[in-house]
């Protein structure tokens, strides 16, 4: 018999729907059960992409015996952090303050009043290597909450206490300076691995906004040392095992510090932010094997991840058949047969493919030789080999899809939709690729349409369903997809909805008392503690998405208001900043972005001239990180009431016009390539 998660929509919920646990999904119904039967709460959070949140199942939640301690003990909650955040955030943050640690899946015992009292995160089915068992974990909080129930309760309320202080926010009147940028590049620098790129050492994380801000400093500095830092990193990752040579996208993370070995599940949002990270690489340098990666990872997401109406799937599992990695991995005889002696050896040079393997056993693909090295090996041409390693990679990537494939999530969540909607729209500028832009149009009107009704955004959608109202991180996210799809059509009515979902956004999320967004909105569930995370981990911190869209909606649209807020939102945590400036990347993009003189760049012309289009081109190649760009080339452009930067501004004798601003000045507008060009390299 299925318990009651059977009735839910995500699949990480509905991988759990035929345990013999009786299992809740988050529920008042569960509490008040628990409040009636004097239990404590058993909290299970996870993800389904997450490995050793499968393993706990098979091995305990699976087990008859383990799932009657829990039915008869507990009441019992599964949760899918992905569609629940904030109660991830949350009761992370305690099992992290009682326990020194945290991760997935994560393992909280509750109060019925909801507070929590003990925690941890994986626990084996028995006593291992330190660990205590998870049968003796549940016979240990049972009898302290039947015998020392007041000591929990105080327990509880400490834990709260904790969480309230460390989610306020700190007022600060503490001026913003370009100081606080100098301080975090001389610290990331320190923090560097100079031998393998990327900060610190195994297991590695990309970290792709860490790198953003980098990219932006050298920009604002000239410091050739920040653009070595990002050059390193991201060449190494492109040609690592991390990278997936064959089918295009980004692995989780790598557990070595060479970026060979991952952890294989795929996410939308690594991906997203890997691939604008790359573009603006590739606009910074010029270097093709950015513009490669870019398109590597943009062709894996909509070939694998797209749905049908538009939206992009979570995720990809990094399992198979019950094996890690096992879809993405190969032998050298296997190799050999598929592509024959010749290519088969000239696979093995280039991919790293030997008789030993190098995990488990087995191959995991990576770049170990260049083209230009293996065309002088053979006495060819480079564009001979690199046709030759083409076909191989087909070769292989139509063998690979007969596998068994790893399960994949699809539900589709607004935040990380709205990343890869930024990344397909800047796509489609920079490299000229009209089905980015059809992509990101389709992925726009989805979600405008499925999730969002003109007055109330949700969070998560499957089958036909929106459910949960979206928090903070969705509302800035999605402005500002819709705010990079304005800057690729020029159409007005993305750039409206991005302010509309401003203006909803600072009305539900901001707390003007204390300076400060939360995470989740007064119409929202009241939880323990009204959530806050000020961290930049896998995903940008919602405070930090917030700050970031509206400096540059004001400065777009003139709104003194939404750059004083954003303003008050990064004074709010500038000393986090300082200490700890790897943990809050996007916040220093946000900052330099809030330092910064931006260029007001205004296009004015027809749609249908080819001299326009060539304009557009030389802006949308060139990395201007702090551009505001505002377009009049079509009827459904915006008119100058909508966008105070067209105002004045027309067609000079028949040809299109660009008009380059800054600091409210602006220069003798440009109607050719050469006079554009000047314009835009002016620092």
């Amino acid at each position: 018999m299925p318990n009651r998660l059977i009735e839910e929509t995500s699949p990480y919920l509905l991988q759990h729907a035929h345990n013999p646990v009786d299992w809740y999904p988050w529920c008042d119904e569960a509490f008040e059960r628990a409040a009636q039967e004097d239990k404590p709460v058993l909290l299970s959070i996870g993800y389904s992409a997450c490995h050793w949140c499968h393993v706990m199942e098979r091995e305990s939640f699976e087990n008859e015996e383990i799932a009657h301690m829990m039915n008869q003990s507990f009441v019992n909650i599964k949760v899918d952090r992905e569609e629940r955040p904030d109660l991830d955030a949350i009761y992370m943050e305690a099992v992290q303050a009682m326990t020194g640690r945290g991760g997935w899946p994560l393992t909280v015992f509750l109060t019925p009043e909801k507070k929590p009292f003990f925690g941890g995160t994986y626990f084996p089915p028995d006593d291992r290597q330190g660990m205590p068992g998870f049968p003796h974990v549940l016979q240990t909080v049972l009898q302290a909450y039947g015998t020392r129930k007041g000591e929990i309760e105080s327990a509880g309320d400490e834990v709260i206490s904790f969480l309230n202080r460390a989610l306020g926010a700190q007022r600060s009147v503490e001026p913003l300076t370009k100081g606080i940028l100098d301080t975090a590049c001389a610290q990331l620098r320190s923090e560097f691995d100079n031998q393998n790129g990327g900060l610190g050492t195994a297991p590695k994380f990309p970290q792709p906004m860490t790198f953003e801000f980098l990219l932006r400093y050298y920009y604002r500095t000239g410091d050739n040392r920040a653009l070595s830092m990002v050059e390193q990193t991201l060449e190494r990752m492109a040609k690592g095992g991390i990278y997936d040579q064959i089918g295009g996208g980004f692995h989780r993370y790598s557990v070595d510090a060479e970026w060979l070995v991952p952890h294989f599940e795929k996410m939308l949002y690594d991906n997203a932010l890997l691939s604008r990270l790359y573009l603006h690489a590739y606009q910074a340098t010029g270097k093709q094997m950015y513009m490669h990666t870019v398109e590597g990872i943009l062709d894996y997401a909509l070939r694998e991840m797209r749905g049908g109406e538009g939206g992009f799937f979570s995720s990809q599992d990094a399992d198979s058949e019950g094996i890690e990695g096992k879809y993405y991995t190969w032998n050298l005889q296997e190799v050999t047969k598929l592509l024959g002696k010749d290519n088969g050896a000239l696979a093995g040079r280039y991919f790293g493919i030997t008789e030993d393997g190098n995990f488990e056993g087995a191959n995991i693909l990576s770049r170990v030789a260049g083209i230009e090295e293996l065309a002088s090996e053979l006495g060819t041409a480079p564009s001979e080999v690199n046709e030759r390693i083409s076909e191989i990679s087909s070769c292989l990537l139509e063998a690979r899809v007969k596998r068994v494939a790893p399960h994949k999530d699809t539900k589709i969540l607004t935040d990380w939709n709205s990343l890869m909607l930024s990344s397909l729209a800047e796509a489609a500028s920079v490299l000229d690729r009209p089905d980015y832009l059809d992509a990101a149009i389709s992925a726009a009107i989805f979600l405008t349409s499925k999730l969002y009704d003109g007055a109330l955004l949700k969070h998560t959608y499957k089958d036909g369903q929106a459910k949960v109202n979206a928090f903070l991180l969705d509302h800035a996210l999605l402005a500002e997809g819709l705010l990079s799809l304005y800057e690729a059509t020029f159409e007005y009515k993305w750039l409206k909805t991005a302010d509309d979902l401003a203006s909803a956004m600072i009305a539900r999320f901001w707390d003007e008392s204390h300076g400060c967004f939360y995470d989740a909105g007064q119409q929202q569930e009241a939880l323990i503690v009204r959530p806050r995370n000020i961290y930049d981990n896998a995903l940008p911190s919602g405070s930090a998405a917030a700050a970031y869209i509206l400096i540059h909606l004001a400065r777009l649209t003139d709104n003194s208001e939404y750059e004083r807020l954003a303003a008050s939102a990064i004074r709010s945590v500038q000393e986090f900043i300082r200490q700890y400036p790897s943990g809050f990347s996007h916040w220093l993009c946000a900052l330099d972005f809030y330092l910064s003189k931006t260029k007001e760049i205004a296009v004015v012309g027809r749609q249908d001239d080819p001299a326009l289009k060539s304009l557009m081109h030389a802006i949308y190649r060139r990395y201007l990180p702090d551009k505001i760009l505002a377009g009049a080339v079509s009827e459904q452009s915006a008119t100058v009431e909508d966008i105070p930067l067209l105002k004045d501004k027309g067609i000079i004798d028949g040809k299109p016009a660009v008009y380059v601003c800054e600091g409210n000045v602006c220069q003798t507008p440009a109607t050719d390539l050469e006079a554009l060009t000047a314009l835009l390299e002016q620092k």
